[in-house]
């Protein structure tokens, strides 16, 4: 069902997608920004404990941040593409970097009020700019053919991925020299420089859907709208069991390892679902496939799901890192895909939203995995945690194959 085209050779490669014009200097751009929400999570998180002493207020502080920055993402795309990136993007970038160095300020000295510390973190959360999802959109005017696009994003895929782990690398080398507040001072320059040098592309020309003054925008109307769209469903319905896979995966790792007496393998673990994630993202971006994308989701989606059920076999943690990092070779592929389908499922001028709401699928799925599975730890074998972590993907792959039948 998935076999490549016979004729791969003539498929244009990943060096074709960076020589196409204006690509590798708006993909640059849009990576250099990027960078600052890989680095955020952790500089935020030591700084406010830090500055307040307390782990309690370091992780309330963070999941106010997480969660008005995941969930207001469909929101701050819709201004995307209601007033194109060029308008709406700088007004974000500005204000998020702001607050973020007001946030490096009062945490670089200890005695921060909690308060004062959450109610900063919701509002910068709140203006996150999507430069994820404006990426994704970019790529379809930057190589508009189909077998490029699907190349452009599998290589923006890994490029995040690997963003998400150089981000703590260098957080960690930077604690070492300075405060950990000045990591959240070179995210908010991080982000400004990135989005600066992104809405200045020559790729931005022309793009946004200015929509009629008659019809006001309207986060209710225009959600309803979107996912009326199957294809936006299937999508967004799969990321969110792919986020929880690796919501659960993390806390999960971090359990067997302390079972096993080997703390210090979980950074391991986790680099090999990494590292597993980047090898099957290359990898799928570089064969044309003939079944297509619905498909393809669906049994990406089931290989992720019976990896994670072997993975709970494991005996010890070097047969887990093996295993992990071949769930991980699905991670990328699936979520490239989805992304694929509802970038196509949409028309032009929700193209940004469409991509938001996977996103936002993900990282909701993501928080409610870890959510779920750390109160089972303590109650049920670990082989049985991750069979219930493997469940919710491989239902969305069923849920996906019926609609597309349908």
């Amino acid at each position: 069902m998935l076999s490549p085209s016979p004729t791969p050779s003539r498929a244009p490669s990943y060096a074709t997608v960076l020589r196409t014009r204006h690509a590798s200097r708006t993909f640059g751009a849009a990576l250099l920004g990027r960078l600052s929400y890989g680095m955020i999570s952790l500089s935020l998180m030591l700084a406010v404990k830090d500055a307040t002493g307390s782990y309690s207020v370091a992780g309330a502080v963070m999941a106010l941040f997480g969660a008005t920055s995941v969930f207001l993402s469909p929101a701050r795309a819709a201004l995307i593409d209601r007033y194109g990136p060029r308008r709406a993007l700088p007004p974000m970038a500005i204000a998020y970097a702001l607050l973020l160095s007001v946030l490096a300020h009062v945490t670089w000295q200890p005695g921060a009020s909690g308060v004062r510390l959450g109610a900063l973190a919701v509002t910068a959360g709140a203006c996150t700019p999507p430069l994820g999802p404006v990426m994704r959109t970019l790529w379809k005017g930057l190589v508009p053919d189909r077998e490029l696009l699907r190349r452009a994003y599998s290589l923006d895929g890994v490029a995040e991925e690997l963003l998400f782990v150089t981000g703590p690398l260098l957080v960690g080398l930077l604690v070492k020299v300075a405060e950990p507040a000045a990591g959240v001072a070179v995210s908010a320059a991080l982000v400004l420089v990135g989005t600066s040098t992104l809405v200045a592309s020559p790729a931005l020309r022309g793009t946004g859907v200015r929509r009629p003054r008659t019809k006001p925008l309207s986060a209710a109307p225009s959600r309803k709208r979107l996912f009326g769209v199957a294809g936006l469903r299937h999508a967004a319905a799969v990321a969110a069991g792919v986020g929880l896979c690796l919501g659960a995966l993390d806390l999960l790792v971090v359990a067997f390892a302390d079972r096993h007496g080997q703390d210090a393998a979980v950074a391991w673990v986790l680099a090999a679902l990494s590292a597993g994630s980047a090898v099957g993202g290359l990898a799928y971006g570089a064969v044309s496939w003939r079944a297509s994308s619905r498909l393809r989701l669906a049994a990406l989606a089931v290989a992720l799901g019976l990896s994670l059920l072997a993975t709970g076999l494991s005996p010890n943690v070097y047969v887990l890192v093996g295993t992990v990092a071949v769930a991980g070779l699905f991670v990328a592929p699936a979520l490239t895909t989805a992304y694929l389908i509802a970038d196509e499922s949409v028309d032009a001028g929700s193209r940004t939203q469409a991509g938001a709401w996977v996103n936002t699928a993900v990282n909701a799925g993501s928080s409610g995995g870890t959510a779920v599975v750390g109160p089972m730890l303590g109650h049920l074998p670990l082989a049985a945690c991750f069979a219930i972590a493997a469940a919710p993907v491989l239902l969305c792959a069923a849920f996906t194959v019926g609609g597309a039948r349908r």
